[in-house]
């Protein structure tokens, strides 16, 4: 089984088809919440969205554009991208924001967890090792894929001891992978990183492709249309900073 992991999109639709045409062959799509927020096409990455797979997280911002949760921890910048997202959702694409399901969702039995923040709180922002200590002890399953940083990264545990396994890519402008091979006797946490807005200095989308046959994680960046992507952004009368951060890849 191939599954192709997606997370933090935030309505970047350019990101978005960038990664889907990227991606390689893949037997299912586990999307780890925050499909909205921050972009300027929400309709159009929810319709992707909800025509890909039925393994779905929600996120936060995914919560609070829908009015299921408050904002009142927003910074102003998110507070007013929510407020025009919320004006330019569809009832079809609230309702759908609405319905998705809360973390965690095990999508492959009892091998792997799929949540926002982490499998302890959906909002916990999974940074460092120390974030990672408690999620990695208390995971029910081996394997947790989570998002919400906007962090390509892994945190793992053994007998040996806590972990980083994966080193980030070297900053560029073209298309890289890493594979990440997995033992059986370790446990993992795994953010693909966020395909509209990362935040860990590479402005490329980033997703991640799990197979359990090869027993391997493949990370992936890959170049997109940020100008685009900002020209959505700056038409729909959001923030300017949400499109100038996009370029900067914080």
């Amino acid at each position: 089984m191939r599954a192709l992991v997606l997370s933090d999109i935030h309505a970047n639709i350019d990101a978005l088809q960038a990664v889907l045409n990227a991606a390689p062959a893949h037997d299912m799509v586990w999307d780890l919440g925050d499909v909205v927020g921050y972009g300027g096409a929400p309709n159009e990455a929810v319709d992707c969205m909800r025509a890909l797979g039925k393994v779905h997280v929600r996120g936060n911002h995914d919560r609070v554009c829908c009015g299921i949760a408050s904002s009142d921890s927003f910074n102003a910048v998110a507070y007013k991208a929510v407020q025009w997202t919320r004006s330019a959702l569809t009832a079809d694409s609230l309702a759908w924001l609405s319905n998705m399901s809360q973390g965690p969702v095990m999508p492959d039995g009892p091998a792997v967890s799929c949540v926002h923040g982490s499998p302890l709180d959906e909002d916990d922002y999974v940074i460092g090792m120390g974030d990672a200590c408690a999620p990695l002890l208390y995971s029910q399953t081996r394997i947790t894929f989570f998002g919400h940083t906007h962090l390509q990264g892994c945190f793992s545990l053994s007998d040996q001891g806590w972990s980083q396994p994966l080193q980030r890519f070297n900053r560029g402008n073209d298309a890289v992978q890493m594979s990440l091979p997995l033992d059986a006797a370790t446990r993992y946490m795994v953010n693909p990183g966020s395909v509209g807005q990362p935040r860990d200095e590479d402005w490329r989308a980033a997703f991640a492709l799990y197979d359990d046959e090869a027993m391997q994680i493949e990370f992936f960046r890959v170049p997109y249309d940020i100008a685009a992507a900002q020209k959505c952004i700056r038409e729909a009368g959001l923030p300017g900073r949400l499109a100038s951060r996009l370029s900067e890849g914080r």
